[in-house]
């Protein structure tokens, strides 16, 4: 396979070349698209790497600037404020510049922000180096970037090829934890920094290269699994018969209520098993169970959307997610709540992934970034607040129970909306005539 794919000169205007020029659409499923999504794949897993490794550092950052834990988490807390504004501009560059820029300009911020992190003299700094350099530069490039661009690039296995890379991000939580804290043990946290920077930040200038490629050309949404090329729901400029910023919104809060009933466990598990007399060290090997068995989720849940589509495969994943929250509130034995956690990451893995899918199926792909990006910004936003209001609901009554049940009602209002949704694209309900105005699904 020739490292140059194809791109008609036709599309070449004035000083572009042939990186910056549409692809050829024959390369969609090609296996140019599979080389790229591994390229994909390993740029995800370098660049959310500070996702995890701050809590592996955490204890050191206390002792080393002399603050308390709750200080000290407030690094975590920038970070994820930065990644949920990094993820919606990156997302929406990468539709104007392409993916390989946004990547090289992560590559840049992460190599800044862990050297910067490094040197840090105190927590401010530190704290900013997570939220601006690797927060919104680092992990905003890595994830929903890469996630639209690859959508775009994939048509009959395109659940498959969202949720390989979607994995990066729980890959990174798989192998950076333990590499850190044995380099944390023989250098020092400093230096550890110093050297994920460059193998993180260099890396990802490197993969960079071999995204420089734009997507191939499409014209309106693409069809999705299961329906016929010239269903009402595929006109782009009407999503779901909505428009198209009230069909966005809409999908933002459907993301915010369901990421407030996914953080109750991950969020809290350690603490639940901490009050229940099992310890910490359980809690964590249950979190630890939940984010291996997500990966298998996000991969059958790729499948599955390509076999019934995304709305309907969110609609699956939200509905399993709501019963694992319910098994939560009868059994909590030891044993009970590690096969409870098991089958949560296997329900919840799938979900994100599924709202890139419905974008691409539903919306302009010309706005892929910029679209997913806003939706899985409510999926931090749901993340941020569905772990404090957990803390508050505990709080407020003393028991957990009162808490899961809390993430069990946002859900039911996510299930609601999916519901309504696939009720607004059933077949017929807009009319025959409607078809007519929407069979854009096919590539140019």
């Amino acid at each position: 396979m020739s490292p140059l794919p194809p791109s008609d000169p036709s599309t070449l205007g004035p000083g572009r070349g042939r990186f910056t020029a549409p692809a050829d659409p024959a390369l969609i499923d090609s296996r140019y698209a599979a080389w790229r999504l591994a390229a994909a794949l390993a740029a995800s897993t370098l660049g959310n790497a500070p996702m995890y490794v701050l809590a592996v550092v955490l204890p050191e950052i206390q002792r080393d600037f002399d603050v308390g834990r709750g200080e000290a988490a407030l690094a975590y807390t920038f970070m994820m404020i930065g990644l949920g504004a990094g993820g919606f501009l990156c997302g929406r560059w990468t539709d104007r510049w392409g993916v390989a820029r946004v990547v090289a300009l992560g590559g840049l911020g992460t190599l800044a922000g862990f050297l910067l992190a490094a040197a840090a003299p105190g927590l401010v700094v530190f704290a900013f180096a997570h939220c601006l350099l690797l927060g919104f530069l680092g992990i905003g490039s890595s994830y929903v970037p890469l996630i639209s661009d690859t959508a775009l690039w994939w048509q009959r296995r395109r659940g498959v090829a969202v949720a390989v890379v979607a994995c990066g991000n729980f890959l990174a939580g798989t192998i950076w934890p333990p590499l850190v804290q044995a380099g944390i043990d023989a250098f020092g946290w400093r230096s550890t920094f110093t050297g994920l920077g460059i193998v993180c930040g260099a890396g990802m200038l490197a993969l960079s290269l071999c995204l420089r490629q734009r997507p191939p050309l499409t014209m309106g949404a693409s069809a999705p699994a299961g329906s016929s090329a010239m269903s009402p729901q595929l006109n782009s400029d009407r999503p779901f018969g909505l428009s198209v910023l009230s069909a966005q919104w809409l999908l933002f809060f459907a993301a915010v209520c369901c990421c407030v009933a996914m953080a109750m466990p991950q969020v809290h598990i350690v603490a639940y098993c901490s009050d229940l007399g099992f310890g910490a060290a359980r809690g964590a090997e249950m979190l630890s169970l939940m984010l291996g068995f997500g990966v298998v989720s996000r991969l059958a849940s790729g499948w599955i959307s390509d076999q019934i589509g995304g709305l309907r495969t969110l609609l699956l994943g939200s509905a399993l997610q709501a019963v694992a929250l319910v098994l939560f509130l009868p059994f909590d034995s030891l044993g009970s709540l590690y096969v409870i956690s098991a089958m949560f990451g296997l329900f919840q893995g799938g979900i994100f992934p599924a709202y890139a899918i419905i974008v691409r199926e539903y919306f302009p792909p010309e706005q892929a970034g910029a679209r997913t990006g806003a939706v899985l910004l409510g999926g931090q936003v749901g993340m941020a607040l569905g772990g404090w209001l957990s803390g508050e609901v505990f709080d407020l009554t003393g028991s957990y129970d009162a808490a899961f049940l809390n993430g069990i009602g946002w859900n039911l209002v996510n299930l609601a909306i999916m519901v309504w949704l696939l009720w607004r694209i059933r077949p017929g309900r807009h009319g025959q005539g409607a078809s007519q105005a929407s069979g854009r699904g096919a590539v140019a």
